[in-house]
């Protein structure tokens, strides 16, 4: 089924010309995607008049797509001779759709509802919806313009009484814009022609109300145009009531008396043209120049065919076209380098070609208006503006008239004509000339590219990969490898990479690879014989002939010592390998310096074989290679370094090892969250404070990481000072809160169980014990009940003044007293947490087992309880008492 919305009375050609598809997904991002397809679809087809319209109703469709039905969009863009239709489908076929006449159930323009429909209604020359099984399609078509946008016609004399009849008087709106680009004067004819009073524009962009369809083919923006000493030709102008009206437009750059610009627009209506329009220069255009009919192909018009198939035979031909074109008496055409800052000479007739050819201007001091050549340009008068055109300084030349050559908005190249005679060009050769640039700049481009194009693609992605593949690792020696794996065999024949610890040292041999693996071993032990390529910075290749020069001269003697002429051969030693090693090395062999951070930190050494020597292209590969290369090996070298100290620095924080406790078991168990760190914000300790009295502590720092670390170390030795200096648990622990509180905005809070432990000769163990806010120590009895054995008291690192008290209890024979953090206890699963009944539950399966197999057996429960790797630091302290039967 179907729905059709005819508009337009014109019978219009439906052969497909051309056709352009895609499909977007359902993500927000698709919906500028689609702009960006169509747009680049409709400028490449040399429809950009109607550019505008399709990219707004193409931005509405596939929002219903992607946004309101959640499928993915399929965009197809098909090209007949007189219009474009763009069909938008979306896989949601039961979405209804608004299907009355009446215009107010397509929904207000406010709402999203409907509102693309409205559009569709508004913009479009034909416009419906088609429905499949599988699919919905909503499709619009836009007709092109009987002439197009910009293109001046002049009728010939006619008696007063053929010509045609007026409706009232002609109107001649006077605009006036600032140079911000908004609106500052609108005269009464500006009324009359759009609805708008002066009060309702007045200070807005001239944007909000333009329908500006790009001149064609040049991508000049309004922004632009509105920037030129003068302009003429067409756009629209969105009414009071939301239609376009057609405009034919004279813009003339003015400034006030205070030296302000503004430019002030004359706008009539398009079929009123020649009320504004600058009748036309010289002799009309040959016919075949550029008026050929729809059905001759545009490019050969211009060009001939056959069209030269050489670079340089088609832009040769190009600029004498130019010329005959305009009538001019010289004509060039400049090529833009490779990242578009500059233009090359590389081909002119009527100069002098033998000094201008390669020269390089400047883009944006290139030959344009406002020192830009990315838009046309005429000059009347060379003399008053000197130097305004660089490449004709000292040519004679007075008059010039140049345009881009752009290919999908990219500035590719210029072209100009140019009259020994000021005054040739207006704005109408300008246009001419612009039409034939956009014919033949996509050729141009084509042939500049060819295989340097496909070659360039390729390096792309062998960086892009390359790139991925360094960043991926922080290894030093797994960096050195895929350096020289990257460059054998893609680049070079083989490779080595020499290492420079520091600016006192040699550069060092690093790695060696070779293509064939059996050459390895002797390239570097030749290697090892040549003393090391100078560190120098300057980027780029350089050759270096050390390596084939060594293995020249080490097969030269090796020959020698099979013609009996020189010294016997060593046992051991083969002909095979020295010749096949100076095979391998003998062609050009060069050195890039592989600099970071304002540094050498070594070199890369590319070589081919005998008789072999490398691109430009390839080294301009291997210097971006090297780049990326130095900056991963450098990152990988400080962060060993960084690594290296940080683990020293950590294990310092660690005790150096648990003490043997006569007459009690004692196992730890502590794992650090986050990868790489051995010390988090839990810690744990056991020591000798006196004879026959032992220490134990168990803590939980605010946070993990280095800065949490830092704390659990004041901790740890400050409870070990503050024990062996004879204090008891509650004054250790409020001189410990002290010096916590003194760290200032470094301080974080402490949770600390901290306990002294007198072994008994009697078999059992005497604890006193203090809990500062940290979860509470847990007993097993031998009939396998369990039990906390403290009460809660403030945590450390909150408040001045603490409390604290001691208790005293006793494990007897058989008990084991289990210590942990909340790293335990708060292990979560979802929204369940292991909890202290958890933690009980699993202890009392521990019955008879030793203080090691309790610390296991807890650690296995809380890493079985959820499947992700641990948020927080843990650590568990089980200490047991053995049984009588022990």
């Amino acid at each position: 089924m179907g729905l059709q919305i005819p508009g337009g009375q014109r019978t219009r050609s439906s052969v497909i010309t051309a056709r352009a598809a895609a499909t977007f997904e359902p993500l927000g991002r698709s919906v500028a995607t689609a702009r960006s397809f169509v747009r680049d679809t409709l400028q490449g087809w040399g429809f950009s008049d109607i550019v505008d319209d399709a990219v707004v109703l193409t931005s509405e469709l596939v929002t219903n797509a992607v946004v309101h039905a959640g499928t993915a969009a399929d965009v197809l863009c098909l090209r007949t001779e007189d219009a474009v239709r763009i069909e938008v489908s979306d896989h949601y076929p039961e979405r209804e759709i608004p299907l009355q006449s009446s215009p107010a159930t397509m929904g207000s323009p406010d709402r999203e509802g409907g509102r693309g429909l409205q559009l569709c209604a508004a913009l479009a020359t034909r416009w419906g919806v088609d429905y499949t099984s599988t699919h919905k399609q909503v499709w619009f078509q836009l007709d092109l313009p009987d002439r197009p946008v910009g293109t001046r016609a002049a009728g010939p004399a006619l008696p007063a009484d053929l010509l045609p009849i007026t409706d009232g008087r002609v109107r001649v709106a006077v605009v006036q814009i600032d140079r911000a680009g908004a609106i500052s004067a609108w005269n009464e004819d500006a009324e009359e022609l759009f609805g708008y009073v002066a009060e309702q524009v007045t200070g807005k962009p001239l944007t909000d109300f333009a329908a500006w369809p790009h001149t064609p083919g040049t991508s000049t923006g309004i922004a632009d145009a509105l920037q030129l000493s003068r302009w003429e030709g067409s756009y629209g102008i969105r009414d009071s009531g939301g239609r376009v009206i057609p405009v034919y437009a004279s813009h003339l750059r003015v400034r006030d008396t205070d030296g302000d610009p503004s430019t002030v627009c004359l706008l009539v209506r398009d079929d009123e043209r020649a009320v504004l329009q600058t009748p036309l220069r010289g002799p009309s255009p040959e016919p075949g120049a550029l008026s050929e009919p729809r059905a001759a192909d545009p490019f050969e018009v211009f060009i001939g065919s056959p069209a030269p198939e050489d670079l340089d035979g088609l832009l040769q031909r190009t600029v004498e076209r130019a010329r005959d074109m305009l009538d001019g008496d010289a004509a060039f055409l400049l090529l833009a380098t490779d990242d578009e800052t500059e233009l090359e000479v590389r081909a002119s007739t009527g100069l002098p070609s033998a000094r201008q050819r390669f020269a390089r201007v400047p883009v944006e001091a290139g030959p344009g208006r406002y020192g830009s050549a990315r838009l046309p340009a005429v000059h009347e008068d060379l003399t008053v503006v000197p130097g305004a055109v660089p490449l004709l300084n000292s040519t004679g030349m007075r008059s010039v008239v140049t345009v881009p050559l752009k290919v999908e908005g990219r500035l590719t190249g210029s072209l100009g004509v140019a009259a020994e005679a000021p005054d040739r060009y207006s704005n109408e050769e300008a246009l001419r000339l612009q039409f034939a640039a956009d014919r033949i700049a996509l050729a141009v481009e084509s042939a500049r590219l060819g295989e340097l194009e496909r070659l360039r693609r390729g390096s792309l992605s062998f960086l892009v990969e390359a790139s991925d593949l360094l960043a991926g690792t922080l290894d030093r020696d797994q960096t050195l490898a895929l350096m020289a794996q990257m460059t054998v065999p893609t680049l070079a024949t083989w490779c080595a990479v020499y290492t420079i610890a520091d600016q006192a040292s040699e550069p060092y041999l690093s790695y060696v690879l070779h293509e064939d693996e059996e050459r390895i071993d002797g390239l570097k032990a030749l290697l090892t014989k040549v003393a090391p390529p100078d560190p120098v910075p300057t980027p780029g290749a350089r050759v270096w002939t050390a390596p084939s020069d060594a293995a020249h001269q080490a097969a030269l003697r090796t020959s020698m010592r099979n013609l009996g002429l020189g010294e016997p051969m060593t046992v051991g030693a083969g002909i095979g390998t020295t010749l096949s090693t100076a095979s391998a090395v003998g062609g050009e062999t060069v050195v890039l310096p592989l600099v970071a951070r304002n540094r050498v930190i070594g070199m890369l050494v590319l070589g081919k074989p005998s008789d072999e020597h490398f691109r430009q292209e390839i080294l301009e590969l291997a210097e971006d290679l090297s780049r990326r290369a130095a900056l991963a090996l450098d990152n990988a070298r400080l962060y060993s370094e960084r690594m290296a100290i940080s683990q020293s620095l950590q294990r310092s924080l660690l005790p150096p090892g648990l003490p043997q406790v006569p007459g009690v078991e004692v196992e730890v168990i502590y794992r650090a969250a986050g990868e790489g760190n051995e010390v988090g914000g839990d810690f744990y300790d056991l020591f000798p404070i006196r004879d026959g009295a032992y220490g134990f502590a168990i803590g939980d720092v605010c946070g993990t990481g280095p800065e949490a670390a830092a704390v659990t170390g004041l901790a740890r030795h400050a409870l070990r000072l503050l024990a062996r200096e004879g204090f008891g648990g509650p004054a250790v622990l409020e001189r410990l809160n002290a010096a916590i509180l003194d760290e200032g905005a470094r301080s974080r809070f402490l949770t600390l169980l901290y306990g002294e432990l007198w072994p008994q000769e009697d078999g059992s163990a005497v604890l006193k014990i203090v809990c500062a806010g940290h979860p509470l120590p847990l007993r097993l009895r031998q009939d396998g009940t369990v039990e906390p054995y403290a009460e809660p008291q403030p945590l450390l690192g909150v408040m001045d003044d603490l409390e604290l008290y001691e208790q005293t209890v006793t494990l007897d024979p058989g008990d084991v007293l289990l210590c942990v953090t909340d790293g335990v206890t708060e292990r979560r699963e979802g929204t369940r947490m292991l909890g202290d009944d958890g933690l009980a539950d699993v202890l009392t399966t521990c019955t008879g087992l030793t203080a090691g197999a309790v610390a296991a057996r807890i650690m296995r429960a809380v890493e079985r309880f959820a499947s992700d790797a641990p948020s927080d630091d843990m650590a568990i302290l089980a200490m047991r008492v053995p049984g009588l039967d022990d």
